[in-house]
């Protein structure tokens, strides 16, 4: 599903138009990258919770070449599904 077809869904679900559901997705995606950014957590019971981790700088190397590089660096988002969303992917 892209993110066309998730304002479909949306709209659709809530009774809403297209374009407020538009707004709702835009504005949560702006408050999620708001809080991450800030070095916050965001949770949501039953579905899960996103993190921002520091990743330490590290050598590597160019699969291409082998040849070895310098990794800089830099903070990742990481998220955890909670327990009614993994009971939900995983039931049949």
């Amino acid at each position: 599903m892209n993110k066309s077809e998730l304002i479909d869904a949306m709209a659709a679900d809530a009774g809403i138009s297209k374009g407020a559901a538009k707004l709702a997705l835009e504005s949560f995606l702006s408050n999620v990258t708001s809080t991450l950014k800030d070095g916050g957590r965001v949770s949501l019971v039953g579905f899960g919770s996103w993190s921002v981790s520091a990743r330490a700088a590290r050598d590597g190397r160019n699969p291409q070449t082998g040849k070895a590089i310098k990794i800089a660096a830099k903070n990742v988002v990481k998220f955890k599904g909670g327990a009614e969303l993994d009971n939900s992917v995983n039931s049949k």
